[in-house]
């Protein structure tokens, strides 16, 4: 999760325990930040980030085109969960192939209805056994 707001943070951390999801959440407030997490981890398989857009030092957007251009990272699997409703936010997430672009005050109470979507999503699908080698 690349997230600069603690209030939101321990709300996906609390549906996570709500909901019994075992998966690690690693947890980075700016996209600087978030880089070094994934390289240092070497992830391995399927790599599911939440990411804001409106961070310090490096904003989801940069993020998003880092990971994007880093063959390690390119396939990691991108929801946007953000404040901003601006359709040419909304554009630019998509056309660097986020899963879903969420808004947080639609959600609500609906963090445990997106932490059951993450899991499930997580369970059906079939990824390759290490994800960055794809493409």
């Amino acid at each position: 999760m690349v997230e600069d707001d603690e209030v939101d943070v321990e709300a996906v951390q609390r549906a996570l325990r709500k909901h019994d999801v075992s998966n690690p959440l690693l947890i980075a407030s700016n996209g600087i930040e978030a880089l070094d997490i994934l390289r240092a981890e070497m992830m391995r398989g399927p790599v599911v980030i939440l990411l804001d857009i409106n961070m310090p030092r490096m904003n989801g957007h940069e993020f998003l085109a880092s990971i994007r251009s880093d063959p390690e990272l390119r396939a990691s699997i991108v929801f946007m969960l953000t404040t901003s409703e601006s359709e040419a936010d909304k554009a630019e997430a998509y056309e660097r192939q986020v899963a879903g672009y969420l808004i947080k005050g639609r959600l609500g109470s609906g963090l445990g209805d997106l932490v059951g979507f993450l899991d499930a999503y997580g369970k059906m699908n079939e990824f390759p056994n290490r994800i960055a080698e794809v493409g």
